[in-house]
């Protein structure tokens, strides 16, 4: 498969820098937008309250569990559902009431949505002429936008003739041949077979190097295209906002319990605060006194006082697991292990820590039978303090 072409002038091979933020023109707004739907007296919220600002040649991925609501917000950008509730604005400009048609934006959907009847730079050509291009225009547009995805010699096919990747290229070739401000991408990679998912995933990160003042709406379950791909990460779940930050942010330091819990599956275990001095603490876990990362509270709160209740987010690769005589471990039991390839999960009951379970990655292909004891080792400092309840 032939990678999108990315002019040298417009990106390099040292990885993505951050966009230009400008708070005086986003390229999305998200004003406390709402959608619902009604079927006789029962009321479903599909988004509640939703409020995000997306600036310039900025990339937003938002990822949550099917169901979350990520959907609707870009159908709402999109024009393809009309909010009950709040407004959206494109460049300063209210769109919440205009078609779709009418709002500028390129799509790319799961299902591609290519025209089957028609051939591939008919395809591409469509939204010109839906835009009443001149005639003269679509030619060297249509053929620009499929040179960006490597697809320039494919113009005379049909889909039909096409594979799922090279399918896919040409949709998001249809998507940038209007020359849109804002990009939406709605899973596009979900249908994809996980080697051809990888390759268009490098792929559309030369594609975000390529178009620097193009604002991109990345919708998807999947966490590896959200950390790859996104400025940003909106963690979603029934129908809200549940946290917003850079991917590395959401990851260290995991504003809430839902959060650390859906990124990177981190475990979640009940501890009492002791002394806490900065940003660094001593919790006491299990009858075993760990340090841990205390990030700074919002302001006006107060989350880290000792003797408080919280919980310490762990991920599975940082954990070890040791001969039961080490002087650090925790006595634990072995309640199920399942060989990963790279990495055995291995689920564990602590000793000291009621019903809670805990998981650990140990490296390879390592058998560990139910009912073994174990010692399991904390890292240094520990993990990092999640409020309780959040």
């Amino acid at each position: 498969m032939s990678e999108i072409a990315v002019s040298s002038s417009q990106a390099t091979s040292t990885g993505r820098s951050a966009p230009a933020v400008s708070d005086a023109a986003p390229a999305i707004i998200f004003d406390r937008v709402g959608v619902s739907y009604r079927r006789g007296k029962k009321r479903t919220d599909a988004l509640i309250d939703f409020n995000l600002r997306v600036a310039v040649g900025e990339t937003v991925a938002l990822l949550g569990p099917s169901g979350s609501g990520k959907s609707t917000a870009l159908n709402a950008l999109a024009g393809f559902v009309r909010p009950t509730a709040g407004r959206v604005r494109l460049s300063g400009r209210d769109v919440t009431d205009l078609p779709p048609s009418k709002r500028g934006i390129g799509v790319v959907l799961q299902s591609y949505a290519l025209f089957p009847h028609m051939r591939v730079a008919d395809n591409v050509a469509f939204g010109l002429k839906s835009q009443r291009v001149a005639r003269r225009e679509i030619g060297p547009r249509v053929a620009e936008a499929l040179d960006m995805v490597g697809m320039a010699s494919f113009g005379k096919r049909l889909p039909r003739e096409l594979s799922g990747g090279q399918q896919q290229r040409v949709a998001i070739a249809r998507a940038l041949a209007i020359r849109p401000k804002v990009l939406l991408l709605d899973e596009p990679l979900a249908a994809l077979d996980a080697r051809l998912r990888q390759s268009m995933l490098a792929e559309l990160q030369q594609l975000k190097e390529a178009l620097p003042d193009t604002a991109m709406l990345y919708v998807t379950h999947d966490q590896a295209e959200a950390l790859a791909l996104a400025d940003r990460v909106v963690v979603m779940n029934d129908a809200r906002l549940m946290d917003v930050d850079t991917a590395q942010d959401l990851w260290t330091r995991p504003p809430t319990s839902f959060t650390a819990a859906f990124l990177g599956g981190a475990n979640l275990i009940p501890c009492t605060i002791g002394r806490v001095i900065g940003t660094s603490a001593l919790v006491n876990v299990a009858h075993k006194t760990v340090s841990a990362e205390a990030p700074q509270p919002a302001v006006g709160k107060v989350e880290w006082a000792p003797g408080a209740q919280a919980l310490l987010c762990i991920r599975p690769h940082a954990l070890q697991i040791v001969g039961l005589g080490h002087p650090e471990a925790l006595r634990a039991t072995v309640n199920a292990s399942v060989w990963r390839g790279a990495t055995t999960r291995v689920v564990l009951s602590v000793a000291g820590m009621a019903d809670r379970l805990i998981e650990v990655d140990a490296p390879g292909h390592t058998g560990y039978p139910v009912g073994t004891e174990v010692g399991v080792r904390f890292p240094e400092p520990a993990g990092v303090l999640v409020q309780a309840g959040r």
